[in-house]
């Protein structure tokens, strides 16, 4: 099954893990990516350390366990394409409303990746994008 497929529907939760340009790895819980009409997935996120690390570093690991019994999920290897900051589309793909207004916390933005490689959860599976 390739990821947009599985995307779709999967139930569970995720780790999006980055460096920065020294190699200093960070690991950070984020939602399943969302799927994007030319093939590559986006994620929603702050200024934080995750997207601080993708200005030094494009590249990204994103490791999704399903919910449930046993080790089933994918894991994505990625290459930032770009991103914008605080757009339509960007509040179009929320998938839970807050509270508080946008703005509150920061600037939010929506960072595209290209899928370079996808793997199963466990094992080293037959690479396939």
């Amino acid at each position: 099954m390739n990821y947009q497929e599985y995307f779709t529907d999967a139930k569970g939760r995720g780790i999006l893990a980055t460096a920065d340009g020294q190699g200093k790895v960070d690991g950070a819980v984020y939602a399943r990516p969302h799927l994007m009409e030319d093939g590559s997935v986006a994620f929603i996120m702050r200024d934080r350390l995750t997207h601080h690390n993708l200005q030094s570093n494009p590249h990204a690991a994103y490791i999704f366990m399903e919910d449930g019994p046993g080790y089933k999920g994918m894991r994505l290897f990625l290459t930032k394409q770009k991103e914008e900051q605080d757009t339509e589309l960007l509040y179009s793909l929320r998938r839970r409303e807050y509270q508080e207004p946008p703005e509150s916390k920061g600037p939010l933005y929506l960072v595209f990746f290209t899928v370079d490689k996808v793997l199963p959860l466990v094992g080293a599976g037959s690479e396939e994008k």
